[in-house]
């Protein structure tokens, strides 16, 4: 499609605020979701819009100056402080971490030699990604977080494919602390809000509490009405991958604008060189076939949608769940920002109409599982699949259907996630869909790799959770190869649990009792 001149994306502009002010509050209501804001820039305007509450305990009305956290969207700018330092020729890319974190260690030795800040932007270093340990408050939380990864397993060899890894991007906040000298926090506030004209972020409760802020609302029981959650945010330790700031959605645009206006800040002053924000959006790995996006870059999740190439990134934290969408070419973008409920149905018509609109970019159709396409060769997908906040088992029962049931484990389950339960039907080669939504959504997953006895070694929704297996060196694994099926003893980030054998004694036949 032709792009709008400027006085037709104004018109288009002012139309598609009209419309979201009219619309917010119903479609709220029809998602479940008690509290949203949204802001819509192309090329220098913006329009905004704000309803619902931000606590449905207390009642207080969100307002476009609220504050929502942003979760994972973070990583994209802890990864534009990374390519400052890239600018500067303060840090090399594709260099070892360990170039700049001489500590820094995984499980396996010799694959964290060889890992790189590029792996690491990118989510292909290959290590279990979901270590969310509270390593306190202080400003030593990230140096301290470093050792918690040197018990976690590799999960592939790096660069050998994609699984979202939030640790690694709290190794890279991590590397922008030790090159500037300075806390993350620090670094983040000097760096890119200030000189963006971010007024309105928090980095913690603490700034948060000065502000209109919203707090998270969850689901602990399946069809239960939604509560706020017992906490506001997760750990410091986590705050580079997302765990913590907070902003209002005109905030999360002013940084979409510099990234489309090719690095520069509101007053023309450079905060990312030209080639570095370009570098950005390149792809750098392939997605598996799981209705995501086509690629990662560094830090943007890249989507090749109708009409054009679409960057972004989306964000879940406890409660609270947003998403940015730039379209480069057309100098649009979108922040929606939400505190519970059905987000995605928010995000999927707002973003809709203002991306066909303003874009010319259609979204496309959320999958929908066909009930009875078959799934072949079964025993393929059968098996349990383990991560450090998951446990999802596949079986397949006498009449040959497949169903998954995952338990949460770890912080995702100290906070009373609901367990999940579908039958998986077929889609295309060895990507599956629920039949039961989860929040909404029929999310696709991919079985990928091969275990040796034709059973995928993967199982992939955007992470890479590894088959469990059996091994005869329990308390000497250090890796997802050996011993971490729930019929055995298991490997935990920093220690050994005991599970259940199939008999229900304790250890495993083939390990013996716990070590």
């Amino acid at each position: 499609m032709q792009k709008l001149d400027g006085s037709d994306q104004l018109n288009k502009l002012e139309e598609v605020g009209a419309w979201s002010r009219r619309r917010l509050p119903d479609l709220l209501v029809e998602s479940q979701v008690p509290g949203a804001a949204v802001a819509v820039q192309a090329g220098d305007e913006w329009v905004e819009s704000a309803a619902g509450v931000l606590s449905t305990a207390t009642g207080v009305d969100a307002t476009v100056d609220s504050l929502f956290q942003i979760g994972s969207i973070t990583k994209v700018m802890t990864a534009t402080l990374v390519m400052q330092l890239a600018d500067e020729g303060r840090l090399d890319l594709d260099a070892p971490v360990r170039a700049v974190l001489p500590e820094f260690r995984i499980a396996d030795e010799e694959a964290a030699r060889g890992i790189t800040t590029r792996h690491l932007l990118s989510h292909v270093a290959g290590f279990e990604g979901d270590i969310f340990t509270d390593t306190g408050k202080g400003d030593d939380c990230l140096e301290k977080y470093l050792g918690v990864l040197r018990d976690v397993p590799k999960l592939f060899e790096p660069g050998a494919m994609f699984s979202y890894n939030n640790a690694g991007y709290c190794v890279l906040g991590r590397i922008v602390e030790v090159l500037r000298e300075e806390p993350f926090d620090v670094c983040a506030r000097r760096h890119l809000f200030t000189p963006l004209g971010m007024s309105h972020t928090a980095s913690d409760p603490y700034e948060a509490i000065v502000h209109r802020t919203a707090v998270g609302h969850i689901e602990t029981v399946p069809g239960a009405p939604l509560e706020p959650t017992p906490v506001w945010a997760l750990a410091r330790s986590n705050a580079p991958a997302g765990s913590m700031l907070a902003m209002r959605a005109r905030d999360l645009l002013a940084f979409a604008r510099m990234h489309l206006a090719g690095g520069r800040g509101p007053d023309g002053v450079t905060v990312l060189g030209p080639e570095t924000v370009r570098a950005m959006q390149r792809p750098q790995v392939t997605l598996p076939d799981i209705d995501q996006g086509a690629a990662w870059g560094l830090g943007w999740e890249l989507f090749d949608l109708s009409g054009g190439t679409v960057i972004g990134h989306d964000g879940n934290t406890i409660g609270q769940s947003a998403f940015l969408r730039l379209v480069p070419e057309r100098d649009v973008a979108v922040a929606i920002v939400t505190n519970g409920g059905l987000s995605r149905r928010v995000y999927t018509e707002i973003a809709g109409r203002v991306l066909g609109e303003l874009a010319g970019v259609g979204l496309p159709a959320s999958p929908v599982p066909d009930v009875g396409a078959r799934v072949a060769e079964t025993s393929r997908y059968v098996g349990t699949y383990t991560s450090s906040t998951a446990e999802t088992t596949v079986s397949r029962d006498s009449a040959g259907r497949l169903w998954l049931e995952r338990t949460p484990r770890g912080a995702i389950a100290e906070l009373d996630e609901a367990p999940y339960r579908t039958e998986l039907v077929g889609r295309r080669g060895d990507t599956l869909i629920p039949v039961e939504p989860e929040r909404g959504v029929h999310a696709p997953l991919a079985f990928l790799g091969d275990d040796g006895q034709g059973r995928a070694l993967y199982l992939h929704t955007g992470r890479a959770e590894r088959r469990a297996q059996r091994g005869t060196r329990c308390t000497d694994a250090r890796s997802w190869q050996t011993c971490t099926t729930t019929c055995c003893v298991r490997w935990s980030p920093g220690r050994w649990t005991t599970g259940r054998s199939s008999s229900g004694s304790a250890g495993c036949r083939n390990c013996g009792p716990a070590g």
